[in-house]
């Protein structure tokens, strides 16, 4: 009888995998990948997302001022008592008629918000605030369209000058270059509303402060009519130089006679 063997049969050892060994240089050059994915998609946030949210979120508190300076017109004709039997009705006043001259209001302090700018070519829920200086930290970046000191304001006599983003903090001014000759520029205050008619554009170097002028780019000319310019930094995502929009004043629509035609006949193609 044959004698089975009971010892196990020696197996051949398995070869471990061998580990990747981590260099100083792979470490830092997978960082440096991980670094750069994030920027851009920072910078993409910025850049794109970002505008899309902080504009929709500040052109609705445009809409909400707009409302706000509506209802407290609308508030005092409300809250007046009504006639007893016994006393005589007063006859209705009529709505005022557009005036001939605008109200102009004092000038705004630095960040101080004084009206909502709507173009219609840009969209029916294009409302930006209108704020007092040029300052980022004051008024560009968390209000949008601001005012510079010592021009007039809305419907004065000389050049209303404004500034905003191009791109960045909601990009109010992103399209000026898609204006055509005659849209409608309408600043709204708490007085009611001013009409200015799209002229011009032009580019000009940082330094060209002329645009600003009473007369826009004519020095030393005495103020006769009334100008709108708006300033941006151009071209896209650069400062090299400065996109300006020129405007003619057409004419203020007081509160009390409703929002003029200019803000609901459309827009021409």
């Amino acid at each position: 009888m044959d004698e089975t063997n009971d010892d196990p049969v020696p197996s051949t050892p398995r070869a471990r995998p061998s580990r990747r060994r981590l260099s100083v240089a792979g470490v830092l050059g997978e960082v440096l990948i991980t670094a750069g994915v994030l920027t851009l998609l920072y910078v993409g946030w910025q850049l794109w997302i970002g505008d899309l949210i902080f504009g929709a979120q500040r052109t609705a508190v445009g809409q909400d001022l707009s409302e706000q300076w509506e209802q407290e017109y609308a508030d005092p004709a409300a809250t007046t008592p009504a006639p007893t039997a016994s006393a005589e009705a007063t006859p209705t006043e009529t709505p005022a008629p557009p005036q001939a001259e605008p109200v102009i209001l004092p000038e705004a302090g630095d960040g101080e918000t004084f009206a909502v700018m709507r173009i219609p070519r840009f969209g029916a829920d294009y409302a930006w605030q209108v704020a007092g200086g040029v300052t980022r930290a004051g008024t560009l970046d968390p209000i949008g369209i601001g005012h510079y000191p010592g021009t007039p304001m809305p419907g004065g006599v000389g050049n209303f000058a404004v500034a905003a983003h191009r791109t960045t903090w909601g990009a109010p001014f992103n399209r000026l270059a898609e204006l055509h000759v005659n849209d409608a520029i309408v600043v709204e205050t708490e007085a009611g509303w001013y009409t200015y008619r799209f002229r011009t554009l032009e580019y000009v170097t940082p330094d060209e402060i002329e645009v600003l002028l009473p007369v826009p780019q004519v020095q030393d000319a005495p103020a006769g009519s009334r100008y709108i310019t708006m300033t941006s930094c151009s071209p896209m995502y650069s400062m090299t130089e400065r996109i300006v929009a020129y405007g003619v004043f057409e004419s203020f629509t007081p509160r009390a006679s409703g929002p003029p035609v200019a803000l609901t006949a459309g827009v021409d193609a």
